[in-house]
């Protein structure tokens, strides 16, 4: 296996020497006992003539070839998320465009499950905002995706959140938008570790009074939601709240720590999922799944394992700028041919990060090319002034 010098927190570079790829299937071996979608990075044009901190530029075919990668995998996408950089670089122009090409893809692939980011983005929060302004922009973005033919994922809204007075409120916007959905959405709750201006989300800082809220919703409107996306980061809140979710409602784990679990669950309580990080580790989320359906509970668990490390790492604090591993991540494995962002994030995270990240990595045998991923590490230290 090659080797590479990685920088170290003592402040000297050390050798390291890669493990090699564990064996995972390029494609679903079967049909999955959870419904498990990889919310979907978006891949930079790095020759676009754009201010990139002002301006959006897409690799359209990479970005798409990525998403069939994730399908092949028999993953379900969540397009236009935050993991898109959404509200991070990719606006609501770009974002739309990005779900038709996706939607467009979609439709030639039998079986491919795909579902839409629709929120408020193109409103600029502020205290002068009326409910009924955040109502109009909800209305606008869904709009939109289902005169596509688009599935929604109702995402947390900015607006909402600097506009409401009570959480009667989010009450009258939730209830408001979800009687005038087409399809049951999944409603995403998104913790302010993700974004810190969704502080006091559904009403209250104290997320156990939010969670009454945000319950109260559902069961008002029990027809329209297929399911909650939940991103505290909290196992316990999400066993919690999955617990007095109304029968039928699922309960999509956006736990990025604790993922495996979650997912496994315990007696006949469990989560589906809809996770940024099984965009990176897409191959061992499917081996993992396939294991599951099979009844393969401990072969389960051993494929995640390893893999839970990284993710930890990846979406650390400040967990808002874990896109940057994603995007590192693919560029390693070969799906993009540079390390160049949206909004200029590959500059989010420190060398040390990104040289822990690509030892995870390899402890969980997910480099699939170790020859590749070294030079193309080598490329992205050399950028940053070290010569590994």
């Amino acid at each position: 296996m090659p080797s590479i010098r990685l920088p170290t927190a003592l402040g000297h570079l050390a050798e390291y020497r890669l493990r090699g790829p564990r064996e995972l299937p390029p494609k679903a071996a079967g049909a999955f006992n959870r419904v498990a979608y990889a919310a979907a990075h978006v891949v930079a044009d790095p020759l676009a003539d754009v201010d990139p901190w002002l301006d959006v530029a897409i690799d359209w075919d990479r970005t798409i070839a990525f998403r069939e990668h994730l399908w092949d995998l028999g993953l379900g996408v969540a397009e236009a998320m935050d993991t898109a950089q959404r509200g991070m670089g990719l606006d609501w122009p770009a974002s739309l465009e990005l779900i038709r090409r996706s939607l467009a893809a979609s439709k030639a692939r039998r079986g491919s499950l795909l579902a839409c980011g629709a929120g408020t983005d193109h409103l600029t929060p502020a205290r002068d905002l009326t409910v009924d302004d955040v109502i109009r922009a909800y209305e606008e973005q869904i709009e939109a995706i289902e005169a596509l033919g688009g599935r929604i994922i109702l995402m947390a809204s900015r607006a909402l959140a600097a506009c409401a007075r009570s959480p009667d409120d989010y009450a009258k916007v939730y209830d408001r938008i979800l009687s005038q959905l087409r399809q049951p959405c999944i409603i995403h709750w998104l913790g302010e570790m993700f974004d810190p201006a969704l502080e006091g989300y559904f009403g209250y800082r104290d997320p156990m009074a939010a969670m009454d809220v945000c319950v109260d919703v559902v069961a008002a409107n029990v027809s329209k939601v297929d399911g909650i996306k939940l991103s505290l980061l909290d196992k316990d809140k999400e066993i919690l709240l999955r617990a007095r979710l109304p029968a039928g409602v699922r309960m999509y784990t956006g736990d990025d720590f604790n993922y495996a679990l979650l997912i496994a669950g315990e007696g006949e309580g469990y989560s589906d999922a809809l996770l940024g990080i099984f965009d990176p580790i897409a191959p061992a989320a499917s081996a993992a799944l396939s294991a599951l359906a099979e009844g393969r509970t401990a072969a389960f668990h051993e494929i995640l394992a390893p893999t839970v490390p990284l993710s930890r790492h990846i979406f650390k604090a400040p967990t808002r700028f874990y896109k940057t591993g994603m995007v590192l991540m693919a560029y390693l494995n070969g799906h993009q041919d540079h390390f160049t962002m949206v909004g200029g994030q590959e500059s989010a995270r420190s060398t040390l990060h990104l040289a822990e990240l690509f030892r995870l990595a390899d402890a969980a045998g997910l480099l699939r090319d170790p020859e590749l991923a070294v030079a193309r590490m080598r490329r992205v230290l050399a950028v940053r002034g070290v010569e590994a």
